[in-house]
């Protein structure tokens, strides 16, 4: 990832989250989200049989999550409706992400017989990360870790899987940040007894 690129999609999240009235300690309404971006958000199985989906789920678990195409000059992203709430939301965070940060539409690649969507490791990367701050902003995680909230918490109430909510608990530096904090608080008060 660049340099300075996870400081400045905390502000990106905080700007967008902003612009549709979702507050940091608000959970995302990716509905409104997604309208404010000019998204159609689309099940796939509004699209294909849902018995087709669940046959590709068990050939292959996790093959399908979500993914942006641009029909008839709107952007729209079709999402699999098998997975869990936590992990639709994830998908679509994802997925919107690539949106704000301009990224171009994956292009389909044919190998053989086979057609293939390429990925720009960087830009799933960028992604990924900003997906997380859209869902769980650094604010509101610092809140979270001082008043010792779980994963499994946090994930509930914001309405993200527990993975995502551990994710971005450890990788946004505020747990080490609050073991510090309250490193130097007992060392404060062990000084002055």
């Amino acid at each position: 990832m660049r340099r300075g690129f996870k400081a400045e999609a905390e502000r990106t999240a905080a700007e967008h989250r902003s612009r549709i009235g979702c507050e940091d300690f608000d959970p995302l309404d990716i509905e409104k989200m997604a309208q404010a971006l000019g998204v159609d958000l689309i099940p796939a199985d509004d699209l294909v049989e849902r018995e087709r989906l669940e046959e590709l789920e068990e050939i292959q678990s996790g093959a399908f999550s979500a993914g942006t195409f641009n029909v008839a000059g709107r952007r729209v992203v079709v999402y699999n409706p098998l997975n869990s709430e936590g992990r639709q939301r994830s998908d679509l965070a994802h997925e919107l992400a690539h949106i704000i940060l301009g990224h171009k539409v994956r292009t389909i690649e044919s190998v053989g017989e086979l057609k293939l969507l390429t990925c720009d490791a960087e830009q799933e990367e960028e992604a990924d990360w900003l997906a997380g701050c859209l869902l769980l902003p650094r604010p509101l995680l610092l809140k979270c870790a001082r008043d010792e909230w779980s994963a499994k918490k946090i994930a509930r109430k914001h309405r993200t899987s527990e993975h995502m909510a551990r994710f971005r608990l450890n990788a946004s530096g505020v747990l080490v940040q609050i073991g510090r904090a309250k490193a130097a608080k007992n060392r404060k008060s062990g000084n002055s007894a």
